[in-house]
This record gives structure tokens, sequence and C-alpha cells, in this order.
């Protein structure tokens, strides 16, 4: 890998590559789509495996709570964060569909599902959309580079211009965060 500093160069340069490349008008586009629903009230809901899966809580404190100004709770819920809906669905009817039951209960038509994998090929994530879709709500999905099976599936696909997992995450980082600010100066100004 290299020291620090050229861990940091391949960082920026995933960054620099996005910033270039057309996922700009998609990022836009998923802004546009999650303050449509949190603004009239619908449903985002988040999911993800292993480090996707903090950055589905991550997204969903900071628009429940707040990012960078005060203004009302926005209904943002990670399907990752109750461990006894995870393990006892998991332990009793497998883990392929756990975000999928839950996207069953919580899941409003107008809604939308934040679907994030990194290979763009987990079958949990891949069922919630599925579900999702059934449901009438927009799909979202963050991805690495070519987007996997989600590319094909949502509405709008936002693919970091990697194949490794940690680069991938950190520009995910960028994306929802820039997501995060956006809806809530477009909620306050309401």
């Amino acid at each position: 890998m290299g020291d620090f500093r050229d861990y940091l160069k391949s960082s920026a340069a995933v960054l620099s590559e996005m910033e270039r490349g057309a996922d700009v008008a998609h990022v836009e586009k998923a802004a546009d789509v999650i303050f449509e629903a949190l603004a009239a009230d619908k449903p985002l809901l988040i999911c993800g495996n292993g480090g996707s899966a903090s950055d589905a809580m991550h997204i969903a404190g900071e628009l429940v709570g707040r990012f960078l100004k005060d203004r009302r709770a926005l209904k943002a819920i990670a399907l990752t964060a109750d461990s006894a809906i995870l393990t006892a669905w998991g332990n009793d009817f497998g883990y392929e569909d756990v975000f999928a039951r839950q996207v069953h209960a919580y899941g409003e038509k107008g809604g939308v599902l934040l679907a994030i994998s990194t290979s763009g090929r987990s079958k949990n994530v891949i069922a919630a959309v599925e579900v999702a879709k059934s449901k009438g709500m927009a799909t979202i999905a963050m991805t690495g580079k070519g987007g996997g099976h989600l590319a094909a599936m949502v509405d709008v696909l936002l693919a970091a211009p990697s194949s490794e997992t940690p680069l991938i995450q950190q520009a995910h980082v960028c994306i929802y965060h820039y997501l995060c600010a956006e809806v809530e100066a477009r909620i306050a100004q309401r």
C-alpha cells in the first residue's frame, strides 16, 4: 500500500474522479428524491452490511437528529439498527431477507430506500430493493464501480469509481454527508 501519503493520494484520486464524472447529476437527483419524500413525511429507509450498516445508522442519526441546522426531525430509519429484529429474523428465517422484512413493515408508497452495498451484489440488500419497488418506493443505491446487480434495479445509482472497499466507503461518506446537508437545508427553508 505504501505510506500514508500514498493512501491519501489514492483516496483523493477517487474523489477527484467522482467530481469529474456523471455521478454528480445522480447525487443531485438523489437529493431531490430524498427531500421530496421527507418533506411529505414519508420514510427514508437505509440498509447495508458491515461498514455500510454503520453508514446506514450514521445517515439516520444525522437526519433524525441534526446535521448542521436546527430543524424538525426527519423520518429516517436504519434497517441495521435493531439487533432484536436482525437476529430473530436472521436466526428463524434467514439473513437474506432481513431488510426486506423491515421494508414490508416500514415502507410506504412515496418513501425511499437507500441501499448501500460496495459490491452491489449483497443478496439481502437486493431483496430489500425488490420489496421497496413493489411498494411504490423510490430506490437509490450507493455502490462501488459499476454498481453490480443493483445498477439495473434502482432509480438512482451512486457508484463510487473504485473497486477497493475502503476507498468506496470513503466516497460514500462524502456522498451522504452532502445529501444530509442538502436535504436539511431545503427542509429548513420550508
